[in-house]
């Protein structure tokens, strides 16, 4: 059973830099794609970025892409999220996500295991 726990957010001043992990701490951890959503206040959970379950393909949504990196280290059963050059727009809770296929996928309803989410604040 996947369970996922992200942990890294906080408040960082625009222009700043913070890096999310992604741990399972269930049995056995995902060989399928995972993937970075968020969610800011009052708006839908959107797409980040996601990583081919070999870690080989990476996909971004535009308003990240060039600034966030994914990556993963399935030997340590995490999946990490490099956000670089923080605007106040990145504010949301950032989420965690898997799936079994191990291809890439922009589409939440993809995904069926989610974490709890962490907060990231940017300030202006």
């Amino acid at each position: 059973q996947v369970q996922l726990v992200e942990s890294g957010g906080g408040l960082v001043q625009a222009g700043g830099s913070l890096t999310l992990s992604c741990v399972d701490s269930g049995r056995t951890f995902s060989r399928g794609a995972m993937g970075w959503f968020r969610q800011a206040p009052g708006k839908e959970r959107e797409f980040v970025a996601t990583i081919s379950g070999p870690g080989t393909t990476t996909y971004y949504s535009d308003s990240v892409r060039g600034r966030f990196t994914i990556s993963r280290d399935n030997a340590k059963n995490t999946v990490s999220l490099q956000m670089n050059s923080l605007r106040p727009e990145d504010t949301a809770v950032y989420y965690c996500a898997a799936r079994s296929n191990s291809w890439v996928d922009t589409r939440q309803y993809a995904y069926d295991s989610w974490g709890q989410g962490t907060q990231v604040t940017v300030s202006s």
